[in-house]
């Protein structure tokens, strides 16, 4: 018989390491894994993921999901300003809202380097399960086209 967890923030507090919760982006090959791609073994990093993922896509790119993603690497052309700011970080919570209901997203800060055409988002944010550890994300779109990508843990 099936015991029935019912802790509270049983998707969050990940008890066992031993269990992969998603894939690790980008692909990689995992040797002496459990599995034959590098795996994310917590639930909150499989989050961080995709929120790298969310704020990398462009509309349209994800086959069957037209509405998925945001043109943010658009942004390395743009001139950054208090407006397009605003604009960008009302994007950034409009689609979180819609794709990852479960995030609440802290702060966003955005940040540009003009000399090396690099725009930089940093993410602040809790699961609404866990209100009390925040995580943070952070993307760079530069030049070369492809966003980078860090994460820091908990606060």
């Amino acid at each position: 018989m099936a015991i029935l967890d019912r802790r509270k923030d049983r998707f969050v507090d990940d008890q066992d390491q031993r269990v992969s919760v998603g894939i690790e982006f980008p692909f990689g090959r995992e040797s002496g894994g459990d599995g034959y791609f590098k795996s994310t073994k917590t639930t909150v990093d499989s989050i961080k993921n995709n929120i790298k993922l969310l704020l990398q896509t462009n509309n349209g790119e994800r086959v069957f999901q037209p509405a998925l993603g945001m043109n943010l690497k658009r942004l390395m052309f743009e001139q950054i300003t208090e407006e397009l700011i605003i604009q960008i970080e009302n994007n950034i919570v409009d689609v979180f809202q819609k794709w990852l209901p479960f995030v609440e997203i802290r702060n966003i800060q955005i940040s540009e380097r003009n000399e090396l055409n690099q725009v930089n988002i940093n993410l602040t944010f809790n699961l609404q399960r866990a209100p009390n550890s925040l995580d943070s994300v952070q993307v760079t779109f530069d030049g070369v086209g492809a966003g980078s990508t860090t994460s820091n843990g908990a606060y």
